[in-house]
C-alpha cells in the first residue's frame, strides 16, 4: 500500500506539474496557429451553429442523439464542481490574477475540443447493438493506428471515472445536502444511486435527454443568483476585472487571510485549474459528441468551441466576478466554502442554499455523464455486451463515496483521469492534418 501511494503521489505530481500543463496548452497554441486562430475567425459560424441554429432543423446523418444533446451531455461533465469550487481553489492559490489564465487556457483549449471532436466524429464507429461510438481511443486506433494508445486511454479513462465522475461527486452533493438540510450522507447515497441507476440503465439516449434538461436548469439557476449578486454589487465589478488582469502579471501581496501569489503561481494555478474544468486536451467529451447526428465532423466541432467557451469564459467568469465583488476572498476559505462565503454574502440567506442546490445539480449530471464515458471506455476494452458489468459496479460506488469511503481509490483515479491526456495529445499532433483537412472542407461547403 506505501508503495503505491508512493507511485500515486509521483504520478500526481506529473500530471498536476509544469511538464503536462506546459504539453496541454503547447497543443492548444499549436492547433490554434495551424487553424488561423478558427476561435476567433469562426466565432460568428459557431454561435450560428449552436445558440442561433438550435431552432433550424438537423442535418442528419448517422447518430443518436441530436448535436444540442450531445453539447448538455458533455457540458453536464464539465460543469460541475470546478465552476464552484475549482475557480475558488484558483483564486486563493494563485490570486485573482489566476483567473487571467484560466481564459489563456481555455482560448486555446477551445480548438483542442474541436479537434478532438471533429476525430471523433470522423473516425466513430457502429457497435453490434447498432450504437454509434467514438472517442480518442477509436481516433488512435484508426486514425493514428496505435492501438496501444487506445488501450491505455480506455484502461485509463474507464478508471478514472470512478473517482472524478462517481465518488467524488456523490461526496459532493452528500457534504452539501448534509450542511444545508442536515440529510445523512447515507440516505443522501442511496437516493442519488437510484435516481442513477433510472438514467444510466437507459443508454445514451436517456442521458442526453435528462442532460438536456438538467443543465440548462442548472447552469441557469446558478447563474441567475450570481448575477443578482454581481449587479448588487455593481461598483465593485470594473476593480474586480482590473485585480484579475492586473494581479496576473504583478502578482498579488497577502491581504489579511489570503497568503499572497507571485506571477508564477497565478500562472499555474490558473492554467492548471482552467484544464481540468473544461477537459480540453482530455478527450473526454469527444466521447459524447462522437453519438451526434451530424453531416459533417467539423460542424459537431463548432460545438466543441462553444462547450469551452461557456464552461470557462462565462460561467466560471461569473463564478470569480462573485468571490471577489462581495471581498470574501482573504478570508482564508478555499474550494466550495469560498464560493459558498461568498453567496451567503452578496445574498444572505438564500445564497447559500443557492450554492448547495448548485452542486447537488452539478454533481449529479457530472456523475451520470462520467458514468457514460466510463462505460464506453470500458466497452472498449471489453466489448458491448459486457457494459452492464460496469453499470452494476458504478452504482454501489456512489453511496460508498457519499459516506466518505475509499478516499485511496480517489486519489488514483483523479491520477489516472490527468493521464487520460498522454495518448489523447499525442493523437491531437499525428492527426492536426487530418482536422484541418475537414475544416477547409466544411467551410468550403458551408
Amino acid at each position: 500500500m506505501v508503495f503505491l501511494q508512493q507511485v500515486n503521489a509521483r504520478l500526481q505530481d506529473f500530471v498536476g506539474g509544469p511538464v503536462m500543463i506546459v504539453a496541454i496548452i503547447s497543443t492548444g497554441l499549436y492547433l490554434t496557429l495551424r487553424s488561423d486562430f478558427l476561435q476567433v475567425r469562426r466565432f460568428g459560424a459557431v454561435l450560428q451553429e449552436t445558440v442561433l441554429g438550435l431552432l433550424k432543423s438537423e442535418k442528419s446523418s448517422k447518430g443518436d442523439i441530436s448535436p444540442f444533446q450531445a453539447l448538455t451531455t458533455a457540458l453536464a461533465a464539465t460543469i460541475g464542481t470546478g465552476n464552484i469550487a475549482g475557480v475558488a481553489t484558483a483564486i486563493t492559490l494563485g490570486g485573482p490574477g489566476a483567473i487571467f489564465w484560466m481564459w489563456v487556457s481555455a482560448f486555446f483549449g477551445m480548438v483542442t475540443k474541436y479537434a478532438e471532436v471533429v476525430l471523433a466524429v470522423h473516425y466513430r464507429q457502429t457497435n453490434p447493438e447498432g450504437a454509434v461510438v467514438g472517442g480518442p481511443m477509436y481516433f488512435l486506433e484508426h486514425g493514428l493506428k496505435m492501438r496501444i494508445l487506445a488501450v491505455l486511454f480506455a484502461l485509463f479513462g474507464s478508471l478514472a471515472a470512478f473517482g472524478i465522475g462517481n465518488m467524488v461527486q456523490a461526496n459532493s452533493v452528500a457534504d452539501a445536502m448534509n450542511q444545508a438540510f442536515a440529510i445523512p450522507p447515507l440516505a443522501t447515497g442511496l437516493i442519488l444511486a437510484a435516481a442513477t441507476a433510472v438514467v444510466i440503465l437507459g443508454g445514451i439516449r436517456r442521458v442526453a435527454a435528462i442532460t438536456a434538461k438538467i443543465v440548462p436548469l442548472m447552469a441557469a439557476f446558478y447563474m441567475i443568483g450570481a448575477l443578482v449578486i454581481i449587479v448588487l454589487s455593481i461598483e465593485q465589478v470594473p476593480a474586480a476585472f482590473a485585480a484579475i488582469i492586473g494581479n496576473a502579471f504583478t502578482g498579488r501581496a497577502a491581504v489579511g487571510g489570503f497568503a499572497g501569489a507571485t506571477i508564477l503561481q497565478a500562472i499555474r494555478f490558473g492554467v492548471a485549474r482552467g484544464i481540468f474544468t473544461n477537459e480540453a486536451g482530455l478527450g473526454s467529451a469527444s466521447i459524447a459528441h462522437a453519438a451526434a447526428r451530424t453531416d459533417h465532423p467539423a460542424r459537431q466541432g463548432l460545438w466543441g468551441i462553444f462547450e469551452v467557451f461557456f464552461d470557462t469564459h462565462v460561467v466560471c467568469t461569473i463564478t470569480a466576478v462573485t468571490i471577489l465583488v462581495t471581498g470574501v476572498w482573504t478570508e482564508g476559505l478555499e474550494g466550495a466554502a469560498l464560493t459558498t462565503a461568498a453567496f451567503n454574502q452578496g445574498l444572505p440567506g438564500p445564497g447559500g442554499y443557492i450554492v448547495a442546490i448548485g452542486l447537488v445539480f452539478f454533481s449529479f449530471s457530472t456523475l451520470v455523464a462520467w458514468s457514460f464515458y466510463g462505460e464506453k471506455c470500458f466497452e472498449y476494452l471489453a466489448g458491448s455486451r459486457l457494459v452492464y458489468v460496469y453499470r452494476l459496479v458504478w452504482i454501489p460506488l456512489i453511496p460508498i463515496g457519499a459516506i466518505g469511503g475509499l478516499r485511496a481509490v480517489w486519489a488514483l483515479a483523479d491520477t489516472l483521469n490527468g493521464l487520460m491526456a498522454v495518448p489523447n495529445l499525442i493523437g491531437l499532433w499525428g492527426l492536426s492534418g487530418i482536422v484541418m483537412g475537414l475544416t477547409r472542407d466544411f467551410f468550403r461547403k458551408r
